[in-house]
């Protein structure tokens, strides 16, 4: 296990280089930099740039030297702790980040919690009552959770709210409180406001690992295993539970890969139509932007925690479930 351990953390370091690298490649491939989009932005509004202050921005973070230089310094900066200077929003990117990356991680993990917390009870009755009306009923709402987009969701909830409550729906506090410091009425007004987006972005997540609960545990308890031990008279419970059950939940250990960076990321899409005070919508403007500093130490962020999320899946795989072995033999 430990030389399986040290082999992949020693494969992340040439993988990571790669990714950095398409990430460099990915944000210079567009045409021009952030200063052209600045100055073109500034334009239409009918304002002027300041020519002198863009020049020499562009002279200190090295915009005019050659891009295998420019990429040495991003990486080796990050390396060092510095992940560059926001254009956007004229800061370090550390100072950008900060609170975003705290909201989204606190709307993440209680995301993940809700989805886990309702989709293995829902998951486990459907298996144990196949073809019953409650299965065909549960069925019937994680299809529907399926197939109607979170954003989607998200715009119904904000116009019944209005329509039916009189409340609107969005932001992850009151307006009062974006940009203030955390305190205990902004701690209340979080706690208020962030249950409606886990809600709504934990809705499509818990429909589907329902049916991968429910696929998934159907398929062991047709096994072999499964007949002898109801045969030597263990109780149902004992016998969905022991082996069936944890034999069932190997995708919800493989899906930590993909867990983590979601993490970070979040629900783009839902925390734009939301308002949500996260950092999805950040990346997502970095990169209209051309904000290469801020859009690629979120990428490689991301990237790293996939890398990472993924080793911790194998290793938790092969500690779960005695078939599933890390050195490639066979026992017996």
């Amino acid at each position: 296990m430990l030389r399986y351990i040290a082999w992949r953390i020693l494969v992340m370091v040439p993988t990571l280089v790669l990714i950095s690298m398409l990430v460099f490649a990915i944000i210079e491939l567009p045409p021009g930099d952030y200063f052209e989009s600045y100055i073109q932005e500034l334009r239409v509004l009918g304002e002027q740039a300041d020519l002198q202050e863009i020049i020499e921005l562009k002279a200190r973070y090295g915009f005019d030297d050659p891009l295998p230089l420019r990429y040495f310094n991003w990486v080796t900066g990050m390396l060092h702790g510095d992940f560059g200077y926001s254009f956007d929003y004229r800061m370090p990117v550390s100072d950008v980040v900060g609170d975003r990356l705290f909201l989204t991680i606190l709307v993440s993990v209680l995301t993940i919690a809700f989805t886990w917390i309702v989709a293995f009870p829902i998951g486990l009755y459907s298996a144990t009552h196949q073809y019953s009306w409650g299965d065909y009923g549960l069925t019937f709402l994680g299809l529907i959770g399926i197939a109607i987009p979170q954003f989607m969701i998200a715009i119904i909830m904000m116009y019944f709210g209005n329509i039916w409550f009189g409340i609107s729906i969005g932001h992850l506090m009151d307006l009062e409180y974006l940009g203030q410091p955390m305190s205990w009425d902004k701690a209340v007004s979080i706690a208020e406001h962030i249950w409606i987006p886990v809600i709504i972005i934990g809705t499509g997540g818990t429909a589907a690992m329902i049916r991968r609960l429910r696929a998934n545990l159907l398929d062991e308890l047709r096994k072999q295993y499964v007949t002898t031990a109801r045969a030597k008279g263990l109780s149902p419970a004992k016998v969905v539970v022991k082996y069936p059950l944890r034999m069932a939940l190997n995708f919800f250990i493989a899906d930590i890969g993909s867990l983590l960076p979601a993490i970070i990321s979040g629900a783009e899409i839902t925390a734009i139509v939301l308002s949500l005070e996260t950092t999805g919508p950040m990346l997502i403007r970095a990169l209209q932007a051309q904000d290469m500093y801020l859009a690629g130490s979120f990428l490689m962020f991301l990237a790293f925690l996939t890398v990472v999320g993924v080793l911790i899946s194998d290793i938790a795989l092969a500690l779960l479930d005695p078939r599933i072995r890390l050195d490639g033999t066979r026992r017996g």
